[in-house]
């Protein structure tokens, strides 16, 4: 299976050419879903992480995207990638059970971190680039020491695996969504447990920071966009019914838009202060991931059948 960028219009990830040409461009390589996609800090390089059992890197500073390098080291698929906040690092989760930093500039495998029980579905660099927070099927939520390797701290337990992770712009919080259906927000200084956000009628299946640190969205397998007040400890305003299960969930600061995709292969694009979605489209595979562009103005997906793909959002 091939990995098929579809560019519409110019957007800031570089493929100026490329997309004022109107030209698709194709990535051939993963053999496998892509179920994470993360952008370094520049908006040079992407990444990609796939049920393959590797993670690729693309060149997209230029006219056309070109592979730099597949990076192998995971013994079982790839659940996850994501770029330390000066670009030159980033981890990597897996069905093997490890966690994985690399180094960018070569390529090269840096640690190899193990202490989770079963699948590391996410994983997250904190703003510092001095922690790296896991979400696992074993239902823990952990924080590690990047240099070491070393677990700082087991923070507790989801009541059912646990899939993704994310640090507010500041570092001191981290929020986790799990199959009990719950949101639960961290004190990363504390290392403790702060709130748990409930409303979530089935799996919530991701979570992000909105626009400041007391404001998180989350989705669910009910098939709503819920958002939550944390030092209210309770939602604020609930968006939906979705068409289908939503996987991916993306806020872009820049353009203050937040961005879903699901499972029928469902892009929708959100203003918060709309009730229905600004813009929508639909790729014919099932999507898992989804990542802004730099400019805000595209969103970057990554499917079922191992293609990734950029759409222009209005």
């Amino acid at each position: 299976m091939n990995i098929r960028v579809l560019i519409a219009a110019p957007f800031a990830l570089g493929l100026l050419a490329l997309a004022a040409a109107q030209q698709p461009a194709e990535l051939k390589g993963h053999t496998g879903l892509i179920h994470s996609i993360a952008i370094s800090p520049d908006g040079k390089t992407l990444a990609t992480a796939s049920f393959d059992n590797t993670i690729k890197l693309w060149d997209i500073s230029g006219a056309m995207p070109k592979e730099v390098r597949t990076l192998t080291g995971h013994t079982g698929p790839v659940y996850c990638v994501a770029f330390s906040a000066d670009g030159k690092a980033f981890a990597s989760s897996s069905l093997d059970k490890t966690i994985r930093t690399w180094n960018l500039a070569d390529g090269k495998q840096v640690l190899e971190i193990k202490g989770h029980t079963d699948i590391v579905d996410g994983v997250s660099f904190s703003p510092d680039g001095k922690t790296i927070a896991s979400a696992s099927a074993d239902k823990s939520i952990r924080l590690w020491n990047p240099v070491d390797g070393k677990e700082l701290k087991n923070l507790g337990n989801h009541g059912a695996s646990a899939y993704t992770v994310s640090f507010s712009a500041d570092g001191k919080l981290l929020v986790s969504a799990g199959g009990d259906a719950l949101v639960r927000v961290w004190d990363v200084a504390g290392l403790k447990e702060l709130k748990q956000l409930k409303g979530h009628e089935l799996a919530a299946t991701g979570v992000v920071f909105g626009p400041d640190a007391n404001t998180v969205i989350s989705i669910g397998h009910d098939r709503h966009i819920r958002v939550w007040d944390v030092k209210e400890g309770k939602e604020s305003k609930k968006y939906g019914p979705l068409p289908d299960d939503p996987y991916g969930i993306a806020y872009s600061a820049n353009a203050k838009r937040l961005a879903i995709v699901g499972y029928a292969g469902n892009i929708s694009v959100w203003d918060l202060a709309q009730d229905k979605a600004a813009f929508s489209s639909r790729v014919k595979s099932p999507g898992y991931c989804i990542i802004f562009g730099a400019d805000g103005k595209t969103v970057i997906t990554g499917h079922d059948n191992g293609t990734g793909q950029i759409t222009v959002v209005k």
